[in-house]
């Protein structure tokens, strides 16, 4: 028999019929669990009721009145605005800075005092890890007027939420970080893979965690 064979004979084990079924139950449970769970996991809301309240500009109308509902039954000394700069063209450019602005400025016609307002707006222009960039903004501007609290509480908007909390907390550490997420009007967010928007939403924001978790790496 010659040595040089091109072929083998493997033995190798599959799954029987139970096997299988007992697979492919898991798998479902597994996928309906996560379907189950996927927004409030990407979507939390655990406010620590810190001293600064910050929230990010470009939230909407509807999210930035309930900003404004839970300064005042909280215990904030001030409410800081994030955002960045309107592009160069946008219809709003030519009354706004930036989106912390028109926060403000939305907040202010609701009755909001804008003494209590401290605005960070986002002066460099990132094209990637924006969260960062904007949490960093935030940390720039507390030093410049020589406020160093102890616990915040950050606002976002939805699925984006868990991914600015986690920022937020590498950014201020050792300080306290809690996160509040506003919920979207444009989807059903218990039966979220109903909608289109819904869909997008997870998916993009579920792989967007995973980056800022396994492999995203603040800068010095």
């Amino acid at each position: 028999m010659s040595r040089f064979r091109l072929t083998v004979i493997r033995k190798c084990r599959v799954f029987t019929w139970f096997g299988w079924s007992l697979f492919s139950t898991v798998i479902c449970l597994i996928s309906i669990y996560l379907v189950l769970f996927a927004y409030p996991f990407l979507a939390p809301t655990k406010p620590i009721d810190g001293e600064i309240l910050i929230t990010e500009g470009w939230l909407p109308d509807y999210a930035l009145s309930k900003v404004k509902i839970r300064f005042q039954d909280g215990s904030y000394k001030f409410l800081i605005i994030t955002g960045g700069n309107f592009s160069i063209g946008h219809p709003l450019s030519k009354y706004y800075k930036s989106y912390a602005n028109l926060a403000a400025s939305i907040l202010n016609d609701k009755g909001f005092p804008m003494e209590k307002i401290i605005l960070a707006p986002i002066t460099t222009i990132a094209k990637k890890d924006r969260t960062y960039h904007t949490a960093l903004a935030v940390k720039k501007r507390l030093n410049e007027i020589n406020l160093s609290p102890k616990s915040i509480d950050v606002v976002s908007h939805g699925v984006h939420s868990r991914r600015t909390w986690i920022i937020f907390k590498k950014v201020f550490s050792p300080a306290n970080v809690g996160v509040v997420a506003m919920e979207p009007k444009d989807y059903d967010t218990m039966r979220w893979w109903t909608s289109s928007a819904g869909v997008r939403d997870i998916i993009s924001e579920a792989v967007a965690y995973l980056y800022v978790r396994w492999i995203f790496y603040p800068s010095n």
